[in-house]
């Protein structure tokens, strides 16, 4: 993932309910994959996952989300998409089969809003790992902003709090109500972000609720 500032933050697209539904396109795309056989049988395991984690408990669906979405194969923005740093929608996501660290968060995120899980509770929080030179993307679950939030990462198959990932620097977080500085023991203040000229959250929230894509 591609550094980002944190600077302003300006999100006027309503708070949405959200529904994994394929449209024509989608279909389409299927029918004339060479892998139709793969990404039917990945659409059939993905549905009958949020039906089955629908009634765990709340650490059960955390991790269980967590691994199914990190089964999908990792693959660089340029070899992706014509643009680099591209935010995939989770349809375009579980259709193509690979993604990057921000593809990952997304397709986390809308599937627990499918199985229940508040909005409120969950950011994408912009991190660093020690040793690496690119930002880096993970979900966080967020029951209180004086805890440690919990950690759901491709790089990672286990949800645990922030403070046990000593790797990862925290940046930033939001999702689509507010957005925070944060340390791996608590939420501190709020703060803004600048997207630039290409702001890829309010695109990929259009997309999704609006477009269907």
């Amino acid at each position: 993932m591609k550094q980002l500032i944190f600077l302003i933050l300006i999100i006027s697209t309503p708070l949405f309910a959200y529904e994994f539904k394929l449209n024509q396109k989608d279909i389409k795309y299927i029918n004339n994959s060479p892998k139709k056989s793969f990404i039917l049988n990945r659409l059939d395991k993905f549905q009958s996952l949020k039906t089955q984690v629908k009634d765990y408990e709340l650490i059960r669906k955390l991790s269980h989300i967590n691994t199914f979405i990190n089964r999908i194969l990792p693959a660089y923005d340029i070899s992706t998409a014509s643009s680099l740093d591209y935010w995939a929608t989770p349809k375009e996501f579980l259709l193509q089969g690979h993604g990057d660290c921000e593809d990952y968060v997304i397709a986390k995120y809308f599937t627990l809003l499918e199985i229940g899980i508040p909005k409120e509770k969950l950011y994408f929080a912009v991190v660093n790992v020690k040793g690496q030179k690119d930002a880096h993307m993970v979900l966080l679950y967020v029951e209180d902003k004086n805890s440690s939030p919990l950690v759901l990462d491709n790089l990672s198959s286990r949800v645990i709090p922030f403070t046990k990932r000593p790797k990862l620097i925290p940046k930033f977080a939001f999702n689509e109500i507010d957005s925070y500085l944060f340390t791996a023991n608590k939420f501190t203040q709020k703060t803004k972000v600048n997207w630039g000229k290409d702001n890829k959250w309010e695109k990929l929230l259009n997309r999704v609720y609006n477009l269907n894509e």
